[in-house]
């Protein structure tokens, strides 16, 4: 997927996409999450993934794949909740494919990025290497085999600078710092959101 040019506002969009979805996740009042909503909300991110370059190429095409998945199952299934039970009514949770196998993947990369966010708004200087690094480490090396782990390490050194991701994103950095805190802030309820859907149903996350 390619970086996002023009008018595009990647971040503007993940923040506003998130905020709504973190409303639902909060609400205990509320109705299940659609998944629709959510896997729109998780389309918005696929772009950021393209921006990092050839570091992240394969997170990139597992996190689009998984996200195409999610939203074409949305045509017929309108919850989180409704999708998980019927794999679980198929025996099919942990089957490679499955809808809930790729919502956990997607947890993954949705994770990655706000804690890729969490990192760049600490880090002094330009480099995105120890940000990226850091966030990978903790949401994804887990899960990867050691010729992915180092792909992503090799890659590392191509990142592109903090000032030419702003220029991707058309963000100063002010207003950067703001849709990036939004999206971390609203995420994380959305996150313990997905994690209680497997966990109030023994069926894991470390898989």
């Amino acid at each position: 997927m390619a970086a996002p040019d023009g008018d595009d506002k990647p971040l503007q969009k993940i923040s506003d996409a998130f905020k709504v979805l973190a409303s639902v996740a909060q609400d205990s009042q509320s109705p299940d999450m659609e998944l629709a909503s959510f896997s729109r909300a998780c389309t918005h991110v696929c772009p950021l993934f393209g921006c990092l370059g050839i570091a992240f190429k394969f997170a990139e095409k597992d996190f689009v794949a998984k996200v195409k998945d999610l939203a074409e199952a949305s045509n017929s299934i309108k919850t989180l909740q409704s999708m998980i039970e019927q794999d679980v009514q198929n025996n099919c949770v942990r089957t490679a494919g499955s809808h809930t196998r790729n919502l956990l993947r997607v947890k993954r990369g949705l994770d990655m990025v706000r804690l890729l966010f969490e990192y760049m708004l600490v880090t002094e200087g330009s480099s995105l290497r120890d940000p990226a690094s850091k966030a990978y480490e903790k949401a994804l090396a887990p899960y990867h085999g050691w010729a992915i782990r180092k792909a992503v390490s090799a890659g590392l050194y191509t990142l592109p600078t903090k000032e030419q991701l702003l220029v991707k994103f058309n963000e100063d950095e002010a207003a950067a710092r703001v849709l990036m805190q939004n999206y971390v802030t609203a995420c994380t309820p959305v996150l313990q959101y997905v994690d209680n859907l497997f966990t109030s149903r023994d069926l894991g996350t470390d898989w």
